[in-house]
């Protein structure tokens, strides 16, 4: 077997089988964005995230690691809630911009890193990579399924609404809405796959059963084992053709005795070395072609305990979506020196 073709699920594992050497040119995107959402902080996230070591930790496992900086966004005035919804405007106009820029990313070669910033930034993120490669699969890894509708919504916050302007099935129940006019759907429900829920409302409950999303929640993680899970996720999601996955990984999907230091923590998440697996696996499968990092918050922190622990759960399940295994790395061209 050609050493990057791309595995099966069934024919391999992690225990047997070193990573393939795919995904390693990376493009790093700040995207320092908090107004999906109501809490202060996440925008300090793409700075802590870089000030942890995590380019020159990419590099020491042999990436080559291009960083693209942090993305602007303009502050809409009088941007009045629209449906119930806040910050549409802004929220909107953040999400092209960010769309543009991975599309850019993508379109250079790399495997595109987003680091938010809000899970609102999914709308861009997405829209992007499929704009620059086709269609993908969505991996999302999280406590929520962010899968509101506007007119769903009990709080009005966008990041809790951004699968719902992605998919092509519910594009009827969204009203129009100011800045989005360039946002047109982009997923199919049947290419996507949810991992760690475990605080839906009952709309999202309802859309999923509606549209038969696929769904591993905590009970399923529980009864099946995260193994399987990944497994059983690749599985569903090659059925039909086997598509550039997009993994958008919020925080909040790990634990908060691990992760407190983000905005919507819910009890009985994923534990440090599940969520550390989900990378592992996915980068195995040489498909992983985009990742978002998002909810990390440092002011939700209350010790800087909280704070290192959250940044640096977070960096790992980075670096394992490029290759780090937990039993160690080593550059290819490594030698022992000589006496």
């Amino acid at each position: 077997m050609n050493k990057t073709e791309v595995l099966s699920s069934s024919e391999f594992s992690l225990h047997h089988h070193p990573p393939p050497p795919l995904q390693r040119s990376v493009g790093i995107i700040g995207a320092p964005f908090s107004k999906g959402q109501s809490k202060d902080g996440v925008e300090c996230a793409p700075s802590k995230l870089r000030a942890a070591g995590l380019l020159d930790r990419l590099r020491q496992q042999g990436c080559a690691v291009k960083d693209y900086g942090n993305l602007t966004f303009e502050n809409v005035a009088l941007d009045e809630p629209v449906n119930g919804s806040k910050s549409v405007r802004t929220v909107g106009s953040a999400n092209q911009r960010l769309s543009e820029a991975v599309k850019a990313v993508k379109r250079d070669g790399h495997t595109a890193v987003i680091l938010g910033g809000d899970h609102s930034l999914a709308i861009g993120s997405i829209h992007g990579h499929t704009a620059a490669v086709g269609p993908v699969s969505v991996v999302w890894v999280d406590a929520h399924a962010d899968i509101n509708t506007p007119l769903t919504s009990n709080t009005g916050n966008i990041h809790g609404q951004p699968m719902s302007y992605l998919l092509y099935e519910l594009q009827s129940k969204l009203p129009p809405l100011p800045n989005f006019s360039w946002m047109k759907p982009c997923v199919s429900s049947r290419d996507l796959v949810y991992i760690g829920l475990r605080d839906v409302d009952p709309a999202e409950c309802y859309i999923m059963k509606l549209l038969a999303v696929k769904v591993f929640s905590m009970t399923q993680v529980d009864q099946l084992g995260m193994a399987r899970v990944m497994e059983e996720t690749c599985d569903y999601l090659w059925d039909r053709t086997k598509k550039p996955i997009h993994l958008s990984y919020d925080i909040d999907a790990i634990d908060p005795s691990i992760t407190p230091a983000t905005g919507t923590p819910a009890v009985g998440g994923l534990t440090y070395r599940e969520g550390v697996y989900i990378t592992e696996y996915l980068y195995q499968t040489g498909l992983l072609s985009a990742v978002d990092m998002v909810e990390v918050n440092p002011l939700r922190g209350r010790t800087e305990d909280d704070v290192r622990s959250t940044v640096s759960t977070a960096v790992d399940l980075l670096l394992g979506c490029f290759g780090r295994r937990r039993e160690g790395n080593h550059l290819p061209d490594y030698s022992l020196p000589e006496p």
